[in-house]
């Protein structure tokens, strides 16, 4: 970092100024927050005095760092998730937990399925896939399309904005110095109940209040019921890589402890395939091979992965953008002042975290650019406090998470995506999929909080 040369009031009023100049470029001006945040973080670099020597290498330094993590979770997840809607395996895992549940849980068989389907799939690509099966299923059953719509919505947007390889955390997580794998777990064991409570309980409300009918809106998935996967193989591309990372998660904490030795080749190996890339990479090969075996061209499954890469493309460059950001935050000892700031004030880091990522949503709409920014502001802070462990780094994710997932309102491309296909004008989307964001992210917290304080 770069030794300061502002007084701590100067580099908070640039760094507020900052936070302030973006938002208008992106809400008022409609500037793209890849630009808007390229441009923010050199005007935040030349105010805050960095050397001009220096500016573009700690521009780049911030951007090339978060790539790194970033892109190759996200590039290999997209691809997952793309191979598993053109083969029909997400119809497959639909009908097969509908099938099973009975369907008087049909919602909550779907909302499992999206929990299942959303480890890999973006909010957005995912809650389109699955529409098409929510309106068969709420046609043939009967009821508000929200008693089946919102279980799967919430589930989409909790696993998007918890878990890896999803950009938001990833990116959270590499600024911030958390373990991917752990973070991973731990935003998966608080994505679960958080969803039951914030999005089960709350559809099975919502769908009685507001009776809505089913739009005509999408088809159904064209796959020949014969040409899809079955439920075994969808189940084990989903589970694969969490399998592989939960292992490298165990073995790196035997290693830690000293219960297992760290030169033993076989370990060592374990390790390796367990990282959240070489994880992800070997599920993608596993798809391509299990999913299109015997169905599909060589050529085929070409089109089909690269299919996945343009869509996901502006996310990891606003990702990589939002990492340049906290680079410059970072190096100009904006970071340490604001550290400073909240210390003084005696917030704890992880009500901090939360409230800045709540402040920056509800600013400027998008999810990802409110959990790199806040993570970017934050990791000074983070790192100057003491006695954080890896478990807490994961919390203070989450807590970020979970700030940048209530209050989706005008913004935020998500409300008009549900309120459109649910077929809702906005004042209903507010009543609805906006309270269901909000106690998505408030419960998450509550979760999040209490275990940093006992554990």
């Amino acid at each position: 970092m770069v030794d300061p040369v502002l007084g701590t009031v100067p580099l908070l009023l640039i760094a507020a100024a900052a936070v302030g100049v973006l938002l208008f470029l992106i809400i008022k001006l409609k500037l793209h927050a890849f630009i808007a945040l390229v441009l923010v973080s050199l005007l935040t670099a030349l105010a805050t005095r960095i050397p001009l020597t220096e500016v573009v290498p700690t521009m780049l330094g911030g951007f090339g760092s978060t790539l790194a993590a970033v892109a190759l979770l996200v590039g290999l997840g997209a691809m997952i998730g793309r191979l598993l809607e053109v083969t029909g395996g997400a119809q497959v895992l639909a009908d097969t937990l509908i099938a099973r549940f009975g369907e008087s849980r049909a919602p909550l068989a779907l909302g499992v399925a999206s929990l299942l389907f959303g480890f890999p799939i973006f909010f957005d690509a995912g809650l389109i896939v699955m529409l098409p099966i929510i309106f068969s299923v709420a046609r043939r059953l009967g009821g508000s399309v929200l008693l089946y719509a919102l279980p799967a919505a919430g589930a989409f947007a909790v696993m998007h904005a918890f878990v890896p390889p999803h950009p938001g955390p990833v990116a959270a997580a590499q600024l911030l110095g958390a373990d991917i794998g752990l973070t991973l777990i731990v935003g998966l064991v608080l994505a679960i109940p958080t969803w039951y409570l914030g999005s089960y309980l709350y559809s099975k409300w919502a769908g009685r209040k507001f009776d809505l009918p089913v739009p005509a809106l999408l088809g159904t998935d064209e796959t020949a019921p014969e040409d899809r996967p079955g439920f075994g193989t969808v189940l084990s591309v989903l589970l694969l890589p969490l399998v592989l990372i939960f292992l490298n998660t165990g073995l790196s904490t035997l290693i830690k402890n000293g219960n297992v030795g760290e030169d033993n080749v076989v370990v060592q190996a374990l390790v390796l395939v367990g990282q959240t890339p070489v994880a992800l990479l070997i599920t993608t090969l596993y798809a391509m091979a299990i999913l299109t075996r015997g169905r599909r061209t060589l050529a085929d499954v070409e089109k089909i992965v690269g299919s996945a890469i343009g869509p996901v493309a502006p996310i990891i460059l606003i990702t990589g953008a939002g990492g340049m950001f906290g680079g410059v935050l970072r190096a100009s000892g904006i970071g340490t002042a604001l550290s400073d700031s909240l210390a003084a004030t005696g917030l704890p880091v992880i009500v901090a975290a939360f409230v800045i990522a709540t402040i920056l949503r509800v600013a400027q709409g998008s999810a990802t650019v409110a959990l790199t920014t806040t993570a970017g502001l934050m990791a000074p802070t983070v790192a100057a406090t003491s006695g954080l462990s890896q478990f807490d780094l994961a919390l203070i994710v989450i807590a970020i998470a979970c700030g940048a997932t209530v209050l989706s309102h005008v913004n935020d491309s998500g409300f008009w995506l549900v309120g459109r296909f649910l077929g809702m004008d906005e004042k209903t989307t507010l009543k609805t999929w906006t309270v269901m964001e909000t106690l998505l992210g408030g419960i998450g917290f509550v979760f999040a909080f209490a275990l940093s304080l006992v554990l």
